[in-house]
């Protein structure tokens, strides 16, 4: 199963404040995460009351993101002492 990546304007805003390094090498890992017909293979399920529904690391960052039916919503790309708070 192919998902849709969708990118609200706070993710937008993170995605935007970020090095072009960082920026080409999660183009690459969203790419890759959507490919996939398995998410959980990949990502880390979070609990409690997270902002988002998984994450993927990604070096020093972190990807949090939920799932809605096809798509992924990318909630939060922060570094990662910046993002569980």
């Amino acid at each position: 199963m192919a998902y849709t990546i969708l990118i609200p304007k706070t993710a937008r805003k993170d995605i935007d404040a970020l090095d072009s390094v960082i920026k080409k090498r999660l183009g690459k890992k969203l790419l890759h995460v959507a490919s996939l017909d398995d998410v959980a293979s990949i990502a880390k399920k979070l609990e409690g009351e997270m902002v988002g529904e998984y994450r993927i690391r990604m070096g020093d960052y972190r990807v949090l993101f939920d799932i809605d039916k096809k798509n992924l919503i990318i909630v939060r790309v922060q570094h990662r002492k910046d993002v569980y708070r």
